[in-house]
């Protein structure tokens, strides 16, 4: 029979308030609060918190704090170059998988945990994890909600506060709530950055 904390990762039903789920979570809480203590001018000493803290990260990812992580980072899985902006929420239960490249506003939340619908479970504090994962090169805009079990493809732009309710493909706008496809990534989009400003594509 599985441990609680085995069950972290299974898509189970378990207690979070296991002793040893709760011993390891706490520990791993007060390293986070380290993180967001640290100075702006600390940036290497960021950069190696991150190692320590996070199951996986790549070069040149930057993490502005206040970073919250129920884990502390865990089970996070970010690749390289990755930037999260101001008050990035992971309910990283269990993994949270993020590609290279990608672009996080202010205010997210990525969730992974979820709460049974019949209330008789949730007065007994049940809980299930469901892995998210995000491609490569994404942007997900400011304030937006991605809920547990979700996948967006590469190169997807998620609109600001679109709450992120099933799997998004790649190489699409998406954006509302719940979060759809508005449309896909075209040529368009190579000439122009923003609404009528043309890309110069001599400088950049």
């Amino acid at each position: 029979m599985s441990s609680m904390k085995e069950k972290l990762h299974t898509g189970e039903l378990y207690l979070p308030g296991d002793d040893e789920i709760v011993e390891d979570q706490t520990k791993r809480l007060d390293r986070l609060y380290d993180y967001n203590m640290t100075r702006p001018t600390e940036g290497k000493k960021r950069e190696e918190m991150l190692k320590e803290m996070f199951a996986e990260i790549g070069e040149g990812c930057y993490i502005e704090p206040p970073l919250h992580a129920n884990m502390g980072g865990a089970f996070a899985h970010f690749g390289k170059y990755i930037y999260a902006n101001f008050n990035l929420t992971m309910v990283d239960d269990t993994s949270i998988y993020v590609g290279d490249y990608t672009m996080i506003g202010p205010n997210v939340t990525i969730a992974t945990a979820g709460h049974p619908i019949l209330p008789e479970l949730r007065e007994k504090f049940y809980q299930y994890n469901m892995p998210v994962h995000i491609g490569r090169c994404c942007w997900i805009g400011a304030g937006a909600i991605i809920l547990p079990g979700v996948t967006i493809g590469d190169n997807t732009v998620i609109g600001a506060g679109s709450v992120v309710t099933k799997d998004i493909p790649a190489n699409v706008v998406a954006v509302g709530n719940p979060c759809r496809v508005l449309r896909e990534i075209s040529d368009h989009d190579r000439e122009f950055y923003f609404k009528d400003r043309k890309i110069d594509h001599d400088i950049v």
